[in-house]
């Protein structure tokens, strides 16, 4: 049993956590989020010196709030990947920096793994589906003789990348996220406008759909045929159909009764309402977090990376890289049988 302190910085988020793993405890779990105009997406280059101005002031209030000193801290986890290079370089290097100064042993983990194994914490789900859904990340996951197998995905772009390039069409704000705001619009949608929905088999692509409506969004808004709520409203209802539809078929070949949805988009409530229903019908359970710990944090690190070290798993001070390309099924799972 250890304490674990955990460094995210694979993209637009930056943040530290600390578990404790023989009470099953979250003692702190700190983020701070680089906002860009509306409009605008966030750059690598901008992205790492925020990550850089901050990291000390979130590294001191982590451990304030769990009212520890780097004396009681077991091992540190860092983000290996995948994600943007630069906000990954920074975190890295502080991670590093700690377990030499402290003298303490260092994991390297894997991003889409912490999602994972965040939510099974938190929902006690036993071997649930996966949902795996984020601005970077697509992924349809179940577990299978150690490793967390991808049973389909997105074969160009991310859904939640889809629906951040659409705010920006929209030009809406990206506080608290594009994504979020597209949500809170959709709401008010009540009109389903006709848009590509592309499935093939498992995987889904969806640069198709956002170049479809991309284009067409001005001459409909001129026109007066459809409101930018409408456009929200369709967009979202059809990328999380194709999303519903390879959970589903991945539940029905594995015989899982269980579904977890994790990364930044989980905390979308229509997609959990969708996904729910779906359940419902095949008298299967949905498991789901709130954005505390869907949205990229430093407590899922620590977690996923408390569970390697638990079983002797460490990383080499020379293998303390990042890489921007980490597959989740590249992960040896030593802690599950």
């Amino acid at each position: 049993m250890v304490i674990a302190i955990g460094f995210e910085g694979s993209a637009n988020k930056l943040g530290i956590g600390i578990v404790d793993t023989k009470t099953n405890t979250i003692l702190s779990n700190c983020r701070r989020t680089y906002v860009t105009p509306p409009g605008e997406g966030f750059l690598p280059r901008e992205t790492a010196q925020h990550h850089k101005s901050k990291v000390l002031e979130v590294l001191k209030e982590a451990l304030a709030e769990a009212k520890l000193s780097q004396d009681d801290i077991d091992v540190i986890c860092y983000t290996k990947g995948p994600g943007m290079g630069g906000p990954l370089q920074v975190v890295a290097i502080v991670a590093r920096t700690l377990a030499l100064l402290w003298n303490k042993p260092i994991v390297g983990v894997n991003h889409c793994i912490g999602h994972i194994e965040m939510g099974r914490n938190v929902t006690k789900c036993e071997n649930p589906t996966v949902l795996y859904v984020s601005g970077g990340n697509t992924q349809v996951i179940a577990y299978s003789r150690q490793r967390y197998r991808i049973f389909g995905e997105t074969i160009d772009i991310a859904v939640g990348n889809c629906l951040d390039r659409f705010a920006r069409v929209l030009k809406l704000s990206n506080d608290p996220s594009p994504g979020y705001n597209i949500e809170q619009m959709a709401k008010k949608g009540t009109k389903l406008m006709s848009i590509p929905y592309c499935v093939k088999g498992m995987d889904v692509s969806l640069s198709g759909i956002l170049s479809y409506i991309e284009s067409r969004a001005p001459g409909w808004l001129d026109q007066g045929e459809c409101t930018p709520e409408d456009l929200c409203f369709s967009l979202q209802e059809t990328v999380f159909a194709m999303l519903v539809e390879t959970t589903e078929r991945a539940m029905a070949h594995t015989g899982s009764n269980e579904v977890l949805i994790v990364g930044g988009v989980g905390c979308n409530l229509r997609l959990q309402e969708m996904m729910r229903l779906m359940c419902d019908e095949r008298g299967a359970t949905l498991y789901a977090t709130d954005e505390r710990y869907c949205i990229d944090n430093g407590a899922m690190i620590a977690v996923a990376g408390a569970l390697e070290f638990e079983t002797g798993q460490s990383t080499k001070l020379e293998d303390t890289f990042v890489t921007q390309r980490y597959r989740t099924d590249e992960v040896f799972i030593s802690w599950r049988t």
